[in-house]
């Protein structure tokens, strides 16, 4: 007690419902990829195999989710995962499953500002393609789409910082009306263009084969519904019981996967004349545009619009609170723990993810996409030491859970087999070498950053720490 009662611990208040963190989930993992992706994943896997791994990839995130459900009812604090490996692995472990962690998060805020340029690019080209500034890898880049990107992490980073009050309502709202467009979508697919279970073709990619083309589309599954672990990371804001959240995370995850496949199926099986659109900048756009008309692509612009709100809502919530967190600890600099006088938010956290990914819209899509890549990588390690976090807190004494234990056993599993997959050479769904050198960069500003902040990470006690990390002065940390 003596050697904390001199320190200072930030805490933000609990104002988050359930149906906030539901949406946060369910909006997250969504994002923009369901509606703009389809095309690119029928390309690589075809129809059944695009679609068998979408669910094959979101059974295994459940898997991997009750370690978070339960690590989460023990720990309800900012952090997350930081808090997660604190208590299971100690100081060192924690600041190294964070970095990958952060890099992950910023990566896809910066991933959705860029796909809402995408937007107008396919709906007003004319608008969007003026200013003219370079090309990086085969990717132009123009003034009023950087312009654009731009002011939707500005306006997005405003909203965040402003409180639950505003974003939770409009997560929740967006989600709602996500979900009832991409049902009517996918009711209107029976009854427009020239439906039959025929166009689905081909069911898998010939050249990829039947277990490639699951696999290409169950690799990216860590990327793809990312969005459930935003939950942990606001645990200390929820106004409701936290052995809520695997419940919550479930639903959240069982939604993303009808609204992934059935972005899928409207994609495939309503134009015949495939043909007409492969190369086409935005594949799901063309489908629905040639087949539903003007009134089927403003419904599907709203989804993405929809689509975009929630993910950036809801990663500039986990990316602020993970990195609200680690200054609180003293694992970066304190000023990232400062706490909004009026708003009780991590607006410094906030404003830092924002200005960190202004520098997105300048690199080009096709460059941001090698980054976003990688950025599986960081997701599964932390997937991963949460998994292994679980066996450990729940395999012996009064927390004893065989259970979670088999379930942490099966994740930390899973989380191994994603990795082999992104960084085995020999893997169909390896990284590429502009992605592998992105991580190579990430991996080592990691090392340098983490020396400079060694001393001070070492100095701090295990009371301390405890306190700062967990909230708890008695130690409650697992041995």
């Amino acid at each position: 007690m003596a050697e904390t009662k001199n320190l200072v611990r930030q805490e933000l208040d609990s104002t988050m419902s359930k149906r906030f963190i539901w949406a946060v989930a369910y909006g997250s993992s969504i994002g923009w990829g369901a509606f703009i992706l389809p095309g690119d994943w029928l390309a690589s896997s075809g129809t059944l195999g695009a679609t068998l791994g979408i669910t094959i990839g979101g059974l295994l995130m459940l898997v991997i989710a009750v370690a978070y459900g339960a690590l989460t009812a023990k720990f309800p604090v900012s952090g997350g995962e930081f808090a997660f490996t604190y208590a299971g692995f100690g100081k060192y472990f924690s600041f190294i499953a964070s970095w990958f962690l952060v890099l992950g998060y910023i990566c896809i805020v910066a991933l959705n500002a860029s796909a809402f340029s995408l937007l107008f690019k396919f709906v007003l080209p004319d608008v969007l393609e003026v200013g003219y500034l370079y090309t990086i890898a085969g990717w132009d880049v123009y003034i009023m789409e950087v312009i654009l990107s731009t002011a939707v992490l500005v306006i997005f980073a405003y909203i965040s910082s402003k409180g639950s009050g505003l974003s939770g309502n409009l997560q929740f709202i967006f989600c709602l009306f996500m979900g009832l467009v991409v049902a009517g979508l996918f009711a209107a697919s029976f009854l427009v263009g020239d439906f039959s279970f025929e166009n689905a073709q081909p069911v898998f990619n010939a050249e990829n084969g039947v277990w490639t083309s699951i696999i290409l589309i169950v690799a990216i599954a860590p990327w793809m519904y990312v969005g459930f672990d935003n939950i942990p990371q606001a645990a200390e804001e929820f106004k409701f019981p936290a052995n809520k959240t695997f419940r919550l995370i479930v639903f959240g995850i069982i939604a993303s996967i009808l609204t992934y496949v059935a972005m899928i199926l409207v994609t495939s099986w309503i134009y015949a004349d495939q043909n007409a659109i492969d190369g086409a900048m935005w594949v799901t756009g063309s489908v629905v545009q040639t087949s539903m008309g003007t009134i089927g692509l403003v419904l599907l612009a709203f989804a993405i619009t929809f689509g975009v709100f929630t993910g950036l809502n809801g990663f500039y919530l986990s990316s602020s609170r993970l990195i609200f967190a680690l200054g609180r600890a003293n694992f970066v600099p304190a000023i990232f723990a400062k706490v909004h006088p009026k708003n009780k938010t991590p607006y410094v956290a906030v404003w830092f993810v924002m200005i960190v990914t202004l520098a997105a819209p300048w690199l080009g899509r096709t460059a941001l996409n090698w980054i976003v890549d990688m950025s599986s990588v960081g997701v599964s390690v932390a997937f991963l030491a949460t998994s292994l976090v679980a066996v450990k807190f729940f395999s012996k004494g009064a927390e004893k859970n065989m259970v979670y234990v088999v379930f942490g056993v099966l994740g930390a599993i899973i989380s191994v087999v994603f990795l082999v997959l992104l960084l085995f050479p020999g893997s169909p769904a390896a990284l590429t070498m502009p992605s592998l050198i992105a991580l190579a960069a990430w991996i080592v500003l990691g090392i340098i950053f983490f020396m400079t902040q060694f001393k001070k990470i070492n100095a701090m006690t295990k009371e301390e720490l405890d306190y700062l990390i967990l909230g708890q002065e008695n130690g409650d940390k697992i041995e």
